[in-house]
């Protein structure tokens, strides 16, 4: 498979896990200045979520295939 197929997947991938990285920044910025406990409760799941994604798999034919050298 060429590799430019792959590129949308990896840029659409890394672009949602930046987006809710920067969501959770926002949310622990309001915990720390506006609502303390609150914040921080709403931006724990952002960062598991954000995490999730990062570490998400793409399909089998972008993934690196080290067995098949």
């Amino acid at each position: 498979m060429k590799a430019t197929q792959c590129v949308p997947q990896k840029i659409s991938k890394l672009m949602l896990g930046s987006l809710m990285m920067a969501a959770a920044f926002g949310l622990i910025i309001i915990g720390i200045t506006l609502l303390p406990v609150f914040g921080f409760m709403l931006a724990l799941p952002v960062i598991a979520l954000a995490i999730y994604i990062f570490k998400l798999h793409l399909n089998d034919q972008c993934e690196i295939d080290l067995s098949a050298e």
